[in-house]
């Protein structure tokens, strides 16, 4: 008999073990892939986003080199007077500081006067620039990216051409074999018309060339991935392409080339040249599978002219899944084997006591939480049985428990049920006839045969109805479930992008609003638009609390957590030097309804709401307050666990 219970614990604890080791390494492992494969394509989503901002930052460094250039004084003297030298020098300073490829001068007769390269005014039939074409026209700054043919490059300078001038090669294992030849360039120009005593003189232009560039690529990846490497090979690489030819790239061929020449695979050249979208997935590139991310290029006829691609290698992350799954298979096995142990150990503790405690457990179950054991044995089987009693005790207790505090759940559930759908059904009652009273006060106000005076009663009835209005939208807020929509966003681009929709407002009231962004602050996963009209209405009161020609200062850090714990947070500070919150209103403030504003001019639930957001994002908002000092407001979010 003892055999029989020893090799039966025996055999259920290991096939127990194993089942579950079995199940939570088949989980494990999917969830794990899930995840690092989502994690790879969030990151290589920001890393397009960065990427695509330094492209377009290097076009509006060109503009900006090349308009204040033309501001400087003396080009009159040197256009009339043909003082070619002068003007090159200026091109030669200008393209030395923001290295340009090409740059000139087009005089307003559209005689090209000067190139870079050192162009000869005596020929019989120039070929002026394209984009300094335009603003000879328009005689307005054109900027952007423009695809230039290779007479028009070979214009600006004979060696330009043959250097940017870019064989096809057959990516295949086959041999690489020159099929083709692209001459025509991807790049990056900028024309500006150059005034003086408000007499246009011409146009002076410059750009850089993509094709055959190593300098946009490489800093790319340097500012981006920060020359990260895995197993002596880069993570991630930048790429630009000309239509579905790459021209400019760190990707790298079997024979430790750069892959410049070779082709865009069909199904991104479909999606992203074709149809338009962003690609973020796997694609396999030339050696090795990665994951990569495409967007196109606009030129300035916003035509989709090439892509900007960012990739990293997906051995990375396959090795990371490799180590991962070898612990949790180490971690299965010693299951296995502490099951087996804990096997002979109970076969010795569970012998005669078994069946009656089975029998017991079985009442239990049923619900009888009264049993009886005949008789109490000695040592560790005797406090099992002890013990055994205790838990039912303790069930016992705990049900009565639960069931009281089941029966309270229940009953406020279904206040607060009934409360959101009184509050929505008094709203949607409510607005109906405000929206009848507000359209014929509308309609009324529109007629010419009224008074003064009844012109004043129905201005004074239209702005009650839309104060009104406003608050039955903010009980609605107030009383709706907010639902998330998170991603990866940047904190100080939220806050800055919402300051920038409310400066004109602090200008009317002469009040300035200084940020001071911590710019170590990391992604934060997050609603953007919820979050941005959390910070939106703080700054809006903030705005309303401070009289005319005041200051508010909002800023961010990252700080230890006010919970006491010893995790970090985020925290977003607002302050004025406004008039303060009096002691007594700070406990009120984020009550629904609660407004320390003259009456009309709020409805007290902007805070309510904005409370309830930033709770969702785990978070809470803190206010420290002196009367006519000012007030200052704290956002405080938890850092997401991975940036800590």
């Amino acid at each position: 008999m003892n055999h029989n219970i020893r090799l039966y614990l025996i055999t259920s604890l290991l096939g127990l073990t194993i089942m579950v080791a079995g199940i939570s390494l088949f989980f494990g492992t999917y969830q794990i892939n899930k995840a690092v494969i989502s994690e790879a394509k969030n990151r290589i989503g920001f890393d397009l986003r960065t990427t695509i901002k330094i492209y377009s930052n290097i076009e509006k460094q060109i503009n900006s080199s090349l308009s204040l250039t033309a501001l400087d004084q003396g080009w009159g003297d040197c256009v009339n007077g043909y003082n070619v030298q002068h003007i090159k020098k200026r091109l030669s300073d200008l393209s030395e500081i923001i290295g340009l490829d090409f740059s000139g001068f087009v005089r307003n007769d559209s005689t090209t006067i000067c190139r870079q390269s050192g162009y000869n005014t005596t020929s019989p039939d120039p070929v002026i620039n394209p984009v300094a074409k335009i603003v000879l026209k328009k005689k307005v700054t054109i900027s952007g990216t423009f695809i230039l043919t290779q007479e028009e490059i070979r214009a600006e300078d004979p060696k330009l051409a043959d250097l940017s001038a870019i064989n096809l090669i057959n990516s295949s294992e086959n041999n690489q074999q020159n099929i083709k030849q692209e001459t025509s360039c991807l790049t990056i120009v900028t024309a500006v018309p150059v005034y003086e005593n408000n007499l246009f003189l011409g146009v002076i232009y410059g750009g850089i060339i993509l094709n055959n560039s190593t300098s946009i690529v490489d800093t790319v990846r340097e500012t981006v991935f920060q020359n990260e490497t895995f197993n002596g090979q880069n993570v991630g690489t930048v790429t630009i392409f000309l239509n579905n030819l790459r021209v400019s790239t760190n990707v790298l061929t079997k024979s430790g080339a750069r892959a410049v020449g070779t082709l865009l695979s069909q199904e991104v050249e479909k999606k992203v040249l074709i149809e338009g979208e962003t690609w973020i997935d796997r694609a396999f590139i030339l050696n090795d599978w990665n994951i990569s991310a495409y967007q196109g290029i606009e030129d300035y006829y916003g035509k989709t002219v090439g892509i900007l691609s960012v990739g990293v290698i997906e051995s990375k992350y396959a090795q990371f899944k490799k180590d991962t799954f070898f612990v949790f298979v180490v971690i299965s096995i010693a299951g296995i084997l502490i099951a087996v142990l804990l096997g002979f150990i109970l076969s010795r503790l569970v012998l005669k006591p078994v069946d009656e405690l089975i029998n017991i457990s079985k009442k239990v179950s049923e619900g009888d939480l009264s049993p009886k054991i005949k008789k109490i044995s000695k040592g560790e089987i005797g406090n099992l049985q002890s013990t055994f009693l205790n838990m039912i005790d303790t069930l016992r207790v705990r049900d009565l428990h639960q069931k009281e505090e089941s029966e309270k759940q229940l009953i406020m559930t279904q206040k607060q049920a009934s409360v959101g759908r009184l509050a929505a059904g008094v709203a949607h009652e409510i607005n109906n006839p405000l929206t009848g009273v507000l359209t014929f006060t509308y309609m009324l106000l529109r007629r010419d045969d009224l008074d003064e005076e009844m012109k004043s009663d129905l201005e004074t009835i239209a702005n009650a109805t839309n104060r009104v209005k406003d608050i039955v939208k903010g009980l609605l807020n107030f009383s709706r479930q907010v639902k998330l929509n998170p991603e990866p966003s940047d904190i100080n681009t939220i806050i800055k992008e919402t300051i920038e929709l409310i400066e004109n407002q602090a200008l009317i009231k002469r009040i300035r609003i200084n940020f001071d962004a911590d710019k170590n602050i990391p992604s934060k996963i997050l609603d953007s638009s919820q979050f941005q009209s959390v910070v939106m209405n703080m700054i809006i009161n903030a705005i309303d609390a401070t009289d005319p020609g005041g200051r508010i200062s909002v800023s961010t850090r990252i700080n230890l957590s006010t919970k006491g714990t010893k995790h970090k947070e985020i925290e977003i500070i607002i302050a004025d030097n406004g008039s303060g919150i009096a002691p007594e209103q700070l406990d009120k403030l984020f009550d629904p309804f609660f407004t320390t504003k003259e009456v009309g001019k709020g409805t007290g639930l902007g805070l309510a709401v904005s409370l309830g957001i930033v709770e969702h994002h785990g978070g809470t908002i803190s206010v420290e307050s002196q009367p006519g000092e000012g007030s200052s407001f704290t956002i405080h979010l938890p850092l997401d666990h991975n940036n800590e």
